[in-house]
Parts: C-alpha cells; structure tokens; sequence
C-alpha cells in the first residue's frame, strides 16, 4: 500500500509541478491569471502534503531494511551459537577422546621423555607401500613404561594412534622391520573396529551427533567410555577370538611376502620367550593371548621348537 502512495504521489507532482492548466486555449494567449491567496495556500498545502508522503515512505524503507538487516545478522549468530553445541559424530570424536586419555594417563603412559630416533615413519611407510597400503594417516607415541607393552587406540576414521613402550623393544631387541610389523598389526586391530567396541559405552552413542543447546549435557557416557580404555589396556584386554581375527588378516597380507612373513613369526616368538622369563610382562597373556596360540595359528601343526 505504501508504494502504491508514493507511485501516486510522484505521478501528481510530475504533473502538476510548474504547470498551469487554463480554461480554454484562447485564455492561453492572454496574460494568465493570479492565484488567489487561497488558492497559493492550497497548493502549498499540497506540496508539503506529498513532501511529508515522501519523507514518511523514505524512512520506512530505511527502518525495515535496517531492521531486516538486523533479523538477518541475529539470526546468523543465533545459528552460530548453536552450531557451537554440535557434539561431534562418532567418527570423528575417537581422536579427540583418545588423545585425552593420553593426557590423563601420563604418569602411568611416561611418554614425555628423551626418545630414541628409530626412524620408524620413514621405514613404515616404505614398508606400507610395499604391501600396497597407501594413505595411511599414524601417530606412533613412544612411552617409557613396561605397564603398557603396545596399543591401539581409537581414532576417527582414516587415523590410526599407536602406542609402543620403548623398554619392550630393546628388551627384546627388535629390528624397525619387527616395529614396522607390530605397528601394522595395530592398523588391523583399528580398522576390524576392535577397539571401539570394547570401550564404547552403550549411552554414547545416542548423543553422539545431537545439539544440547539449552540442555544439560551429562557426561557420564564420556567418563564410562575413558574408564573402559583403562579396563581393555590394562586389565582385560582382548579375547582369543579377537587375536584370530587379527592373526587371520596379518596372515592373509603378508603371505606373499616371506621376508615380512618370517619377521612377523620372528616377533611373536620373541615375545613368546619373553613373557616366560620377564616377570615385568607376564600380564602380556592376559592383555593379548597369545603369542604361542598365535604362531600355532600361523603354521598349524608346528610346534614352537620347530621355529627356532
């Protein structure tokens, strides 16, 4: 409505500004007629009339376009406040989660220490390539303990977080190929999800992914989950059907390699004698059974003095 007033008011004052409109065309040739008093009155009246229109319309148009600036501008930060609340999806809350537990565990992990440079992501890559795995995305995290002999942890997908004690390697005094294959071991123990299922809490995967803007967000999920990473790496660990699976895939990748084949036998024999003469590792069975199984897995019907 309010344009359809100013389209009228313009259309009036293009017509009747400046202009006269006589009685007749023979009046047009003689001396126009003074206006009354009245009537200049009227016209003035007129004028400031369509002014006052004019000036009303322009400061509307100002007041709602600043106002829905306004709406647009609270909206975008209403938006961003509450994107802010996302929970991240599953996929990519592992890294985050445990990376944290890295954190809270450091006095038992020991991993600020002065490490040895054993050049492994050099080497693992090279190794990785030659399998025809590319793409890999790891963090290797060295830690100065015998409590935790290695580990995988969850990550988002595509990452891969591996923990390995240094004391466990040069107690058994293994080579970077040995390394390389206990890290590969890890990726598959990672990628068949192993992890994520013994740790994750049932409760965590219902808020996973949802805003709690507004909402309490409990945490009880979250320090269930942390606290499960502590029962796996430290007490449960894993069962025998879980070290099959694992075997079985280890098996089926590096049969066509007998040098990374014979590395892999080599390391699983060296932890077998290990855990029979170290007491600081003779938890490693209840963690991750067993080395011996594991070897009878691999080469069925040998017996563990046929390896040597």
């Amino acid at each position: 409505m309010r344009s359809f007033r100013v389209a009228f008011s313009l259309l009036f004052l293009a017509l009747f500004s400046g202009q006269v409109i006589g009685p007749s065309s023979a009046a047009k040739k003689s001396q126009p007629e003074k206006k009354t008093k009245a009537e200049k009155e009227n016209d003035l009246l007129d004028f400031n009339s369509i002014k006052d229109i004019l000036k009303e319309d322009q400061l509307q148009k100002q007041a709602q376009k600043k106002k829905s600036k306004g709406d647009k501008l609270r909206k975008k930060r209403i938006k961003r406040n509450v994107t802010r609340y996302n929970l991240p999806k599953e996929d990519d809350i592992w890294s985050f989660l445990s990376e944290y537990w890295i954190v809270k565990n450091a006095s038992v992990l020991k991993w600020e220490f002065q490490k040895p440079d054993y050049g492994l992501d050099l080497y693992l890559n090279g190794v990785l390539r030659a399998l025809g795995l590319y793409q890999k995305e790891f963090k290797i995290l060295l830690l100065n303990t015998p409590a935790l002999a290695h580990a995988a942890l969850p990550a988002s997908s595509g990452e891969y977080i591996v923990l390995i004690s240094v004391p466990f390697i040069q107690v058994m005094d293994l080579t970077k190929l040995e390394i390389s294959i206990l890290v590969l071991e890890s990726f598959y123990r990672s990628d068949l999800r192993i992890v994520v299922k013994k740790v994750r809490d049932p409760e965590l995967s219902k808020i996973l992914g949802k805003n709690f803007y507004g909402k309490e967000l409990k945490l009880d999920a979250f320090k269930k989950t942390l606290s499960n990473y502590d029962k796996v790496f430290f007490n449960k660990g894993f069962t025998f059907q879980e070290q099959f699976e694992i075997t079985k895939k280890i098996k089926l990748i590096l049969k066509g390699h007998p040098k990374y084949w014979n590395a892999y036998l080599s390391l699983l024999k060296k932890i077998n004698t290990l855990i029979r003469t170290n007491a600081l590792y003779s938890k490693y069975n209840e963690i991750y059974p067993s080395p011996e199984q594991q070897i009878r897995w691999l080469i069925p019907g040998v017996p563990l003095g046929g390896l040597d």
